[in-house]
């Protein structure tokens, strides 16, 4: 007999002491943290989070989206913003210190075959899982069908430059990409109100739209949009999706204090064909169904 769903992260989340392997400063109060975590390492799906020990001082620990994970060397990567005590005396811990991770934990964004076009929403601290999609699509051989759209209101945390990667259906001003997502062969282009050189000047959902409004209706079948950020942004990308009639997966962010379903004090409203349920976003989620969450009006 299968699990209950609501106890399926049972036996799959670990607790370990992770080293510090690299911790970088980027501006806009922003640092990529990678940390030594073999077991997170080993197991972390896309669209999943840690809950980490920020400070031995601090009793609470903080979620991080996974960003990256290496599963021979080790290692999982994080991008994280400075906006409060957690996350200031993290910005201060060194490399060699250890700090305790719990995770993998949360549900995984899903890929449906019969949906190989894959556009990708990422928005401020939202970009990382969307970078760990792109990395398990890449490696899945789905590079060519997968697009990215990353937006921040702060300088992006590495040097934008011009793409070389073809993308009819965009504006031609906005021309700037993510280097690593362009090495990998993913179609990418960045989004900003900022006046960063070459990105947008609008939001995600902005390029989004172009696209989808140049597709035929039969491409547009086979569309899916995964999507992470504030809240806003999804509700805006939820909008979009339902006005193609696209699919739509978003993973949301929500204050959390235990992070593995026994405080529930992250629950949210979800639609279900039962009716509305409160559901957990730490182990329900954090990624759900777009129209689940956000209903079309």
């Amino acid at each position: 007999m299968s699990a209950e769903p609501s106890r399926s992260h049972r036996g799959s989340i670990f607790l370990e002491d992770a080293e510090i392997l690299e911790h970088d400063a980027y501006p806009g109060e922003q640092w990529i943290l990678k940390l030594r975590a073999p077991q997170c390492a080993a197991a972390a799906q896309p669209g999943q989070f840690v809950h980490l020990q920020c400070d031995d001082r601090l009793p609470m620990r903080r979620p991080l989206s996974i960003q990256r994970v290496n599963p021979e060397a080790g290692w999982v990567e994080f991008l994280y913003k400075r906006i409060g005590t957690g996350t200031e005396a993290l910005s201060h811990q060194q490399v060699g210190k250890q700090l305790s991770v719990l995770g993998p934990i949360g549900q995984p964004f899903q890929f449906h075959e019969e949906r190989p076009l894959r556009l990708l929403l990422g928005g401020g601290v939202g970009i990382p899982p969307m970078i760990f999609v792109a990395d398990r699509l890449r490696q899945l051989g789905h590079a060519g069908q997968t697009h990215a759209i990353l937006g921040s209101e702060v300088p992006f945390p590495f040097r934008p430059r011009p793409s070389e990667i073809l993308w009819p259906g965009l504006p031609a001003e906005a021309i700037a990409t993510m280097p690593l997502l362009e090495d990998w062969g993913i179609a990418c282009r960045l989004t900003s109100r900022a006046g960063i050189p070459g990105a947008f000047d609008g939001f995600v959902t902005d390029l989004a739209r172009s696209w989808l409004a140049s597709l035929a209706p039969a491409d547009r079948n086979r569309v899916e949009l995964y999507a992470c950020g504030p809240h806003p942004m999804l509700e805006a990308c939820a909008e979009v999706a339902a006005e193609f009639g696209v699919a739509c997966q978003v993973s949301l962010e929500e204050f959390m204090a235990c992070a593995v379903g026994g405080c529930a004090g992250c629950t949210v409203a979800v639609r279900t064909p039962d009716g509305v349920a409160m559901k957990r976003v730490c182990v329900d989620g954090p990624v759900f169904a777009a129209e689940t969450v956000f209903p079309a009006p």
